[in-house]
């Protein structure tokens, strides 16, 4: 069979160099080149680009038997250790199982008068003309609403700590590209810096969970329903266990969250009539109170701002993926051990299924535009088995803290720098998104 095409690069480097300096950019024009599945050589790996929403459903799906994560992603077992994220085979559908217990529909709509109350409390600290980096302050809000709802009031007391450190892993983890170029094992001054702040947020974790284990109380937060899960034997999750999906939820439950919030103010602040239309909703829906989880539904626009932000800015801009066994794909022979890369990115941008993809249009989530789509030209939590177990809490999350904000301010961009992407295990903004708050009307409650 004849081999996947892509770029030849430099001699044992391939096209590393390029790849680091404009990864998004360097993708797209590779795809233009060689179509639907293609090659980039990354220090002697091949790395197998799939774009086609048919080929990303037979990984993702049909053929999700035959793969693992990619050897990127076990990368974050430094940080995640063996939760949901990184973890394979029989381990893992163990604790799908039981984590699936927190994400009930029945718990998620619990969770919402938390994600409401967390939102207006934060948005009543901040006053007209202030001007902030809303990355930064939807990171914090979003990490407030993951302690709250993972541990109720039990880490409030460490939520500085706890903050702080899982903000450095945050860090650490966006830098863990620079792995493309320089082993991760090195010691270097970010390494051991993660290493502290680890060391830091087991402390908490393990002494909530030992004080957690010795009282006789239930409660409705993520640790209690992990604590009360039991399998088809009976058994519960280990110490370790419940340390790592914790750790797991705490990221993932909350940057990829804050990343689209913030890119969603940054899209309404550039497209005005949007943002008219947004608040017209806002305003008629809810009259000036705190959104609840029976709000959703009616607030159409609000939800679909979200969906084509994630659209458009995917925050969670590929997908890995490694072969267990030899795969044909396309009319290639992809031999086991390959490494894939599901890109949203450059499936979000085709205009195959997005006509003018650069543009920012909320009306392509109007259901009968939506329908017409292939069902993985848009997979922003991902897909199959391994789809995201905090899909609807953080759509939920999203379009709840985004009502909060926009109901209460106007906010507009306060530099004229362009916004500058980084594509790392998450596409964040590289140096923040800062913005002017004009006050709009006062939400009660």
């Amino acid at each position: 069979m004849p081999r996947v095409p892509g770029a030849r690069g430099l001699p044992f480097v391939g096209s590393a160099i390029e790849f680091s300096r404009d990864t998004l950019g360097f993708l797209q024009r590779q795809a233009a080149l060689h179509g639907d599945l293609f090659r980039v050589k990354i220090l002697g790996r091949d790395l197998h680009i799939v774009v086609h929403p048919d080929d990303i459903e037979r990984v993702l799906v049909r053929d999700h038997a035959v793969m693992h994560k990619d050897l990127f992603t076990k990368d974050l077992s430094k940080i995640l250790g063996n939760g949901l994220v990184t973890s394979e085979g029989e381990h893992w559908k163990k604790q799908r199982k039981l984590v699936s217990h927190a994400f009930t529909p029945a718990k998620i709509r619990g969770y919402a008068d938390t994600m409401a109350e967390v939102a207006g409390e934060a948005a009543r600290a901040l006053s007209d003309g202030q001007v902030l980096d809303i990355h930064e302050e939807m990171t914090r809000l979003t990490l407030d609403v993951v302690a709250k709802t993972l541990f109720d009031a039990d880490v409030r007391a460490d939520a500085r700590v706890v903050g702080e450190a899982m903000q450095v892993l945050s860090d650490f983890g966006a830098s863990l590209e620079a792995g493309l170029l320089l082993p991760t094992w090195l010691p270097t001054r970010g390494s051991r810096r993660a290493g502290r702040a680890i060391a830091r947020i087991d402390e908490v974790l393990y002494r909530i969970i030992a004080a957690r284990r010795g009282s006789s109380g239930g409660g409705d937060d993520v640790l209690a329903t992990l604590l009360q899960a039991r399998d088809e034997q009976g058994g519960g999750m280990s110490d370790r266990e419940l340390r790592d999906e914790c750790v797991t939820l705490f990221l993932a439950g909350h940057e990829t969250t804050a990343i689209a919030l913030s890119f969603a103010f940054y899209l309404l602040s550039k497209h005005p009539e949007v943002e008219a239309r947004l608040h017209a909703e806002l305003d008629r829906v809810l009259g000036g109170r705190l959104p609840t989880h029976a709000d959703v539904e009616a607030l159409d626009l609000t939800t679909r701002v979200v969906k084509e932000t994630m659209r458009l800015l995917p925050p969670v801009w590929a997908i890995g993926r490694q072969l267990l066994e030899d795969l044909e794909l396309r009319g290639f022979l992809l031999p086991k051990g390959s490494q894939l890369a599901l890109c949203q990115w450059l499936v979000h941008h085709d205009a195959r299924w997005f006509p003018d993809p650069e543009a920012f249009d909320p009306e392509r989530w109007l259901e009968a535009r939506a329908k017409s789509l292939p069902r993985f030209a848009y997979f922003p939590f991902g897909g199959g088995p391994r789809i995201c177990i905090g899909n609807h809490f953080a759509m939920l999350e999203a379009v709840l803290t985004l009502a909060v904000f926009a109901q209460r301010f106007h906010l507009e961009l306060a530099s004229g720098a362009p916004l500058e992407l980084l594509p790392s295990i998450t596409l964040r903004p590289k140096h923040g998104i800062p913005m002017r708050l004009r006050a709009r009307v006062p939400v009660s409650g």
